[in-house]
C-alpha cells in the first residue's frame, strides 16, 4: 500500500512541476510583446544615437565620418556643457524635493475628513492633465515682462517692473516651481494611496502609548510610506531631469544657453545648428546621469523599505 502511495505522489510531483513549467513558459510568450516594444523603440534609438555620437554627422546627409572620442572631448571641454548638466541637476533634484514635500503635505491633509476634500484633491490633481507646453505659456503670460499678469501687479503699487524669465539667476528656479506646481498632484495621489493603506490599529495603539502626533509620524507614517517614497522619488528625478517643454515655452533656453536642460540643448544642437553628432554625445551623457541617478534613489530607499 505505502508503495502505491509514493508511486502516486511521484507522478502527482511530476505532473505538477510540469504543468509550473508550461505556465512559465505561457508567462514568458506574454512578456515577447512588451520585451518588442522596448527594443524597438528604447534600446535601438539608444544604442544607434551612441553610434552617431562618435560621428560627424549633421543630421541630413546621407554621408558623414567617424571621429572617434572628438565629440566627448569637445563636449567636456564646452563650458555649455557645464551650464546644462548644472541646470538639468537643478530641475531633476530641485523639482523631486519640492513635489515630494508638497505631496506629502497635501496628502496628510486631505487623508484627514475635512471639508471640500474631493474638491481640493481634484484642483491639486487638475494641472496634471494640461500639456507641459500649455502650461509653460501660461505661466509665461504670468511673469512676461511687458503685459505679464506680476508686473501689472507690481507696478500698480508703484514698484519697477521684474525681467524673471529673462534673469539668468532666477529663471531655473522658476521653470522649478512651475514644474512642481503642474505635477505636485502625482506625488499626492501616490502618498494618499499609501497613506490610506496604513491601518488605524498602529495610530491607536500608539494613542495608548501616549505618542505624540510628531512621534506617530515619525515612528509609523513615514516608515509605512517607505514604498510611496521610493516610487515618487524615481517617477520625480526622471521627469525633472528630461524636463522640456516647459522650459520651451517660458525661456527657450535662454537667455543664451542660461536656462537650457540636455533636452532642450540636443534639440537646439541637431535643429538649430544641424549638429547631430553632437547632440547624441550629449543625449549619451544626460542617460548616463538619468541612469545613476535612478539606480542611486531606488536603491537607497529600497534600503529604507526593508529598515522599516
Amino acid at each position: 500500500m505505502s508503495e502505491l502511495v509514493g508511486k502516486l505522489r511521484g507522478k502527482t510531483g511530476k505532473s505538477s512541476n510540469k504543468q509550473k513549467l508550461n505556465k512559465e513558459k505561457s508567462l514568458w510568450w506574454m512578456y515577447l510583446p512588451a520585451v518588442l516594444f522596448v527594443t524597438v523603440f528604447i534600446v535601438y534609438p539608444f544604442m544607434d544615437g551612441v553610434r552617431i555620437s562618435f560621428t560627424d554627422w549633421n543630421g541630413f546627409s546621407q554621408s558623414f565620418n567617424f571621429v572617434g572620442l572628438e565629440q566627448y572631448s569637445r563636449m567636456f571641454n564646452d563650458p555649455t556643457t557645464w551650464t546644462v548638466i548644472r541646470n538639468t541637476l537643478l530641475y531633476g533634484i530641485g523639482s523631486t524635493i519640492l513635489q515630494n514635500g508638497l505631496g506629502l503635505c497635501y496628502a496628510l491633509l486631505l487623508n484627514n475628513s475635512i471639508k471640500f476634500r474631493t474638491l481640493t484633491r481634484t484642483i491639486v490633481y487638475l494641472p496634471v492633465i494640461i500639456s507641459p507646453l500649455i502650461m509653460g505659456y501660461i505661466f509665461y503670460l504670468f511673469f512676461a515682462f511687458q503685459n505679464g499678469a506680476l508686473n501689472d501687479a507690481i507696478t500698480a503699487f508703484g514698484f519697477a517692473p521684474i525681467n524673471a524669465l529673462g534673469n539668468a539667476d532666477i529663471n531655473p528656479y522658476i521653470i522649478v516651481l512651475v514644474n512642481t506646481y503642474q505635477f505636485v498632484g502625482i506625488a499626492m495621489i501616490i502618498y494618499l494611496a499609501g497613506l490610506q493603506g496604513i491601518s488605524k490599529d498602529f495610530y491607536e495603539a500608539a494613542d495608548i502609548d501616549g505618542a505624540s502626533a510628531f512621534q506617530q509620524f515619525k515612528s509609523i507614517t513615514l516608515p509605512m510610506l517607505a514604498p510611496s517614497i521610493t516610487i515618487n522619488v524615481v517617477i520625480n528625478i526622471i521627469g525633472g531631469l528630461k524636463l522640456f517643454d516647459v522650459i520651451v515655452a517660458l525661456t527657450g533656453g535662454g537667455p543664451g544657453n542660461a536656462s537650457q536642460s540636455s533636452s532642450t540643448f540636443m534639440y537646439d544642437l541637431y535643429f538649430s545648428r544641424q549638429d547631430a553628432g553632437y547632440a547624441a554625445t550629449q543625449g549619451v551623457l544626460i542617460a548616463f546621469i538619468i541612469l545613476i541617478l535612478s539606480l542611486l534613489a531606488l536603491w537607497y530607499f529600497k534600503r529604507k523599505e526593508i529598515e522599516a
